[in-house]
C-alpha cells in the first residue's frame, strides 16, 4: 500500500476582480518526488485548462520552479498560470530573493513578475511569428467564424508560442456576436469599445480540442501578443483594460501597461478560491 503524502494545494483565479469570475488555475505547491505520469495525471483529473506544479529551484536566479500542465501535455510557459502560481507561492509563505519582482523558472526559461496596482503582471513574452495573414487563411478564418470576410478589419499573426493568429472587427459588440463554426486553429478576436469607455477592448479566443471548438475564459498569452500589435500600430494606447470570457458569463478583465522602455507588462487580479491539501 502507497503511503499517503497531503501536499499543500490551491485553486486560484486569474484575471478576475471577484472569485469565480476569471480564469480557474489548480496549483500543487509542493511537488517533488512526483514523476511526469504522476503530474500528467493530476492535471487530467483536475480538467482545467492548465494545472501547475511548484518544484524547487534549478536555476540560482529563480526563486521557484514551476511546471504547467493542461489535461494532455505539458507547456513552457502561459499567462494565467505564471500570475496564478505566483499568487499561490506567495501566499503560502514564499520569500522572493529581491524586493522589485519574483523571478519564475519554467519550460520557457526564467520570467520576472512584479506586484502592480493592477495585481501581478508579467513582462509580454517577444512575438515568434508576426506580420500580414495570408488571404486564403483571412478567408478561411471568417469561414470559421461565420461571418462575411468583409466583417475584418484587420488581421495580424500573433505568435509568442501557441500560434495565434488575430483578428480585429469593427467593435466590441461584432466580437461578442460572434457563433464560430469548425475552429481548426488557435485564433484570437478583438474589437474596440467606444472611446472613453472604461474597457478598451472585448477579447474572445478559440482553439480546437479533439475535434471541438473550444473557448478560453480568459487567455495570458493571447492578450499580451495582441497588445503588441494594437499599440505598435496605434490602435490602441497604453494602459488599457481588456475584457475577455463575458460570452461565458466571466468578467475577465486584463490591464495592459508599457514601459517607457517598450517592455509590455500584463496585469491581472489573483483570488484564491480553494485552499488545503491534496492526496499523493
Amino acid at each position: 500500500m502507497l503511503a499517503v503524502v497531503m501536499r499543500r494545494f490551491q485553486q486560484v483565479d486569474v484575471f478576475g476582480d471577484e472569485p469565480y469570475f476569471g480564469n480557474p488555475l489548480a496549483v500543487v505547491l509542493d511537488a517533488e518526488g512526483l514523476d511526469d505520469a504522476a503530474l500528467q495525471r493530476f492535471a487530467q483529473w483536475t480538467n482545467l485548462s492548465e494545472t501547475t506544479f511548484v518544484l524547487p529551484t534549478t536555476n540560482a536566479n529563480a526563486d521557484y520552479r514551476v511546471r504547467i500542465f493542461t489535461p494532455t501535455g505539458e507547456l513552457p510557459f502561459a499567462g494565467h498560470p505564471t500570475l496564478g502560481t505566483c499568487h499561490a507561492w506567495l501566499r503560502a509563505g514564499g520569500q522572493p530573493a529581491s524586493s522589485d519582482h519574483i523571478v519564475q523558472e519554467c519550460g520557457a526559461g526564467l520570467v520576472r513578475i512584479r506586484q502592480t496596482q493592477d495585481g501581478l503582471a508579467f513582462a509580454a513574452p517577444p512575438l515568434i511569428r508576426s506580420g500580414a495573414v495570408e488571404p486564403t487563411l483571412i478567408s478561411r478564418i471568417a469561414t470559421m467564424l461565420q461571418i462575411d470576410e468583409t466583417e475584418i478589419v484587420d488581421s495580424q499573426w500573433v505568435d509568442n508560442g501557441p500560434g495565434w493568429v488575430a483578428v480585429l472587427l469593427r467593435d466590441a459588440q461584432a466580437v461578442l456576436a460572434l457563433a464560430p463554426g469548425d475552429v481548426d486553429l488557435d485564433l484570437g478576436v478583438a474589437g474596440p469599445y467606444p472611446e472613453g469607455s472604461d474597457i478598451a477592448v472585448e477579447v474572445r479566443s478559440f482553439f480546437p480540442v479533439n475535434g471541438a471548438t473550444v473557448e478560453d475564459p480568459v487567455t495570458g498569452s493571447l492578450n499580451p501578443s495582441l497588445a503588441q500589435w494594437l499599440l505598435a500600430t496605434a490602435r490602441l494606447s497604453a494602459p488599457y483594460t481588456a475584457s475577455q470570457g463575458t460570452v461565458l458569463g466571466r468578467k475577465g478583465r486584463v490591464n495592459i501597461s508599457q514601459d517607457e522602455d517598450g517592455t509590455i507588462w500584463v496585469a491581472g487580479n489573483t483570488v484564491t478560491c480553494i485552499d488545503g491539501t491534496v492526496d499523493r
